[in-house]
């Protein structure tokens, strides 16, 4: 098991940038496939960015897509969501996840998740 803790959410203006990190528990970071999902009042959870075990590959949602830039740093045990360029839209709280798996976009094949980070982008 492992366990996500998020950090480094916050409210900031629209174009500005954040960077969210994950910190996860266990010494089996580096076996996990890593995520980043957010979720907005009245809408179902969004897939942002995803990464595989070893950072050498990456995906991402639409939405976001050219401005924010999943890492992962498995010394550290950490992975990281660089959001730059922010808009208003992306205001929602961010969860961070981990998959046996696949790299993959749907939260159903995450098994573990962070109790989320709240993101604000005022206009």
């Amino acid at each position: 098991q492992v366990q996500l803790v998020e950090s480094g959410g916050g409210v900031v203006q629209a174009g500005g940038s954040l960077r969210l990190s994950c910190a996860a528990s266990g010494r089996t970071f580096s076996t996990y496939i890593m995520g980043w999902f957010r979720q907005a009042p009245g809408k179902e959870r969004e897939f942002v960015a995803g990464i595989d075990r070893s950072g050498g590959s990456t995906m991402y949602g639409n939405s976001v897509k050219g401005r924010f830039t999943i890492s992962r740093d498995n010394a550290k045990n950490t992975v990281y969501l660089q959001m730059n360029s922010l808009k208003p839209e992306d205001t929602a709280v961010y969860y961070c996840a981990a998959s046996m798996i696949v790299t993959t976009t749907r939260p159903q094949d995450y098994a573990y998740w962070g109790q989320g980070t709240q993101v604000t982008v005022s206009s």
